[in-house]
């Protein structure tokens, strides 16, 4: 298994790999319909939003996380 001192990297990457499939498909078939060549089209489609999704996510968590504890408000024992 993968050390916990990698959690972020490895949230990262399967965070940004399921996003990025899943809206790479939604977004290729809303373009083009259901064609017969999308999984193609989808797959290309699929690797360029991974490979922009998981820097980004990467470079943006921090930013995230801190946004969501300024928003959110400390639990009371």
């Amino acid at each position: 298994m993968i050390d916990r001192k990698y959690h972020r990297i490895v949230f990262s990457f399967f965070m940004s790999l399921l996003m990025s499939c899943i809206m790479s498909l939604v977004i290729s078939v809303y373009n083009v319909g259901w064609v017969s060549d999308i999984i193609s089209i989808w797959l290309n489609a699929w690797l360029f939003a991974f490979a922009v999704a998981f820097p980004t996510i990467i470079l943006v968590s921090p930013v995230v996380h801190m946004l969501v504890s300024l928003i959110l408000k400390e639990e009371s024992d």
